[in-house]
């Protein structure tokens, strides 16, 4: 891009990331509210993602975490977030870019977004994890339920 152009893919990309950031801070301070959990699904190999060895194993591509009931020490910073979740009764703590994330949804409210991460190959479908027992609900992919908005920056970019 020449320096006569803005660039409003990264602009728009910054905003959506921005609603991943409030949503996930309003949490961290005041508790997920009423019905509210989220999935937010990232990939693994994405720089300064920090998570333990045996899942990057499992998970070479994307992973999708579920906030819901059982996570802690949510600490919300400027270029990304850590929490504590549990995986086969061990605890653990994530670090994980904003960059990294790949999508973002909260289906108590039918709401989604998905933002552009560069890969080499296309990821496979992601899997959720999290709490040591995830609900029926939980197990399935991590998709908004009918209706959602999901807003998706494909229709903007440059073909």
């Amino acid at each position: 891009m020449n320096q006569e152009s803005l660039d409003y893919n990264e602009m728009v990309e910054s905003a959506l990331r921005s609603v991943l950031r409030r949503a996930l801070l309003v949490a961290a301070t005041e508790g997920m509210p009423g019905e509210h959990h989220f999935y937010v699904t990232f990939r693994t190999h994405f720089p300064g993602v920090r998570i333990p060895p045996y899942l990057r194993a499992r998970y070479p591509e994307e992973m999708t975490i579920v906030l819901q009931h059982q996570f802690w020490e949510l600490t919300v910073e400027e270029e990304g977030f850590s929490v504590g979740l549990s995986f086969n009764k061990v605890q653990e703590q994530l670090v994980i870019p904003y960059a990294a994330v790949t999508a973002f949804a909260d289906p108590s409210v039918q709401f989604g977004l998905q933002f552009n991460v560069p890969s080499g190959a296309a990821p496979p479908a992601p899997e959720p994890a999290g709490d040591d027992a995830p609900s029926p609900q939980e197990n399935e992919k991590p998709r908004p339920a009918e209706g959602a908005e999901v807003v998706t920056l494909d229709a903007f970019r440059k073909k």
